[in-house]
């Protein structure tokens, strides 16, 4: 179980990320918590940039050495999520930018309607969107994060800001609200632990 970020890292991470061309996948991938095959598996056709909203339909996974675009997990996964206003102006400007880059693009282009695809429109290898983010905690000064703490990132902050857990749970997709209080747990050890502090100062 991997830990969430401070607010000021992902703050960092996403000013490293200005003016790359997947900038906006970080914007997702910090405030709506898509899992790396689903960040790479996004269509437009599942973004409604009108209503501002998203639907997690499908992700993208390499099995047996071939890349597979695949249901997402449950049907939990079904749900039409909003968009919060950062992360629908992320997408606006970056459907502005690939239609610029499409049309440079032209010759080798394959379109697959696809969010974020590689700098030809096909899918993107999910290695490679690891590499990208490798480089990019490197830029931000955070050398051991990992893509997926973005993930539990969402899930730990919401739960901190008092959103019921099964409200986190519909966000972040997950099966069981079981799994949303574990990463949560897991998150908030640091909490409880000064939280105990005081107690023990109180005792003492």
């Amino acid at each position: 179980m991997g830990k969430g970020l401070s607010v000021d890292q992902v703050r960092k991470i996403l000013a490293a990320s200005a003016g790359h061309r997947l900038h906006a996948l970080y914007v997702v991938a910090a405030t709506m918590g898509l899992r790396r095959g689903e960040l790479v598996g996004l269509r437009w056709s599942d973004v409604d940039l009108d209503e501002g909203t998203l639907r997690v339909q499908q992700t993208v996974q390499r099995v047996a050495g071939q890349l597979h675009v695949l249901d997402a997990k449950t049907e939990d996964s079904e749900a039409v999520l909003p968009l919060p206003e950062v992360t629908w102006l992320a997408l606006l400007e970056h459907q502005e930018r690939q239609q610029g880059e499409r049309a440079a693009l032209a010759e080798v282009w394959q379109d697959h309607g696809l969010v974020f695809p590689s700098e030809r429109g096909t899918p993107m290898e999910p290695t490679n969107l690891s590499r990208s983010f490798a480089r990019l905690r490197e830029t931000a000064g955070l050398p051991g994060v990992r893509l997926h703490d973005l993930r539990h990132t969402v899930v730990s902050l919401l739960m901190e800001l008092g959103v019921p857990p099964h409200v986190v749970q519909a966000i972040a997709r997950h099966a069981d609200v079981k799994i949303t209080l574990k990463v949560y747990a897991h998150a908030n050890l640091d909490a409880m632990r000064q939280a105990l502090g005081k107690l023990d100062g109180r005792l003492s």
